[in-house]
């Protein structure tokens, strides 16, 4: 199996990807630092943060990385599932051979974000026939 190389309009997409990715993190810390500054528990503002932040980064990939496509809600939704649950098997596996959680982490969210952008692609976001 050979690997085509990205063309310009890819590579524009796939920096818009991770521009957008960046900024719906920083979201989705700053809503959990807010709710836990409001004295919710820690678990909780999790979850409340992780949701909004998915709504959140509907909105800017169906916006800014994706504009051209026919978003499809529920596969979304189900993208993010996949993705929760790629990112716990890769954490659980790569923890085998890396010492410290840090990397650990980096190294997660790197695999599991490059997954992500394949199925956001693939298969949530896709070309309008009339683009």
């Amino acid at each position: 199996m050979t690997l085509k190389p990205l063309h310009r309009l890819q590579i524009v997409e796939l920096w818009r990807y991770y521009q957008a990715g960046i900024v719906n993190t920083i979201f989705g810390l700053a809503i959990y630092s807010l709710l836990v500054w409001l004295g919710f528990n820690i678990y909780a503002a999790q979850i409340l943060s992780h949701l909004c932040g998915v709504l959140f980064n509907y909105v800017t990939y169906s916006r800014f990385v994706f504009p051209n496509s026919l978003p499809a809600r529920m596969r979304f939704l189900l993208a993010y599932v996949v993705n929760y649950l790629v990112s716990l098997v890769t954490m659980a596996v790569l923890d085998q051979f890396l010492e410290s959680p840090y990397v650990l982490g980096i190294v997660t969210v790197l695999i599991a974000s490059m997954i992500n952008y394949i199925v956001l692609k693939k298969f949530v976001f896709q070309k309008r026939s009339d683009a």
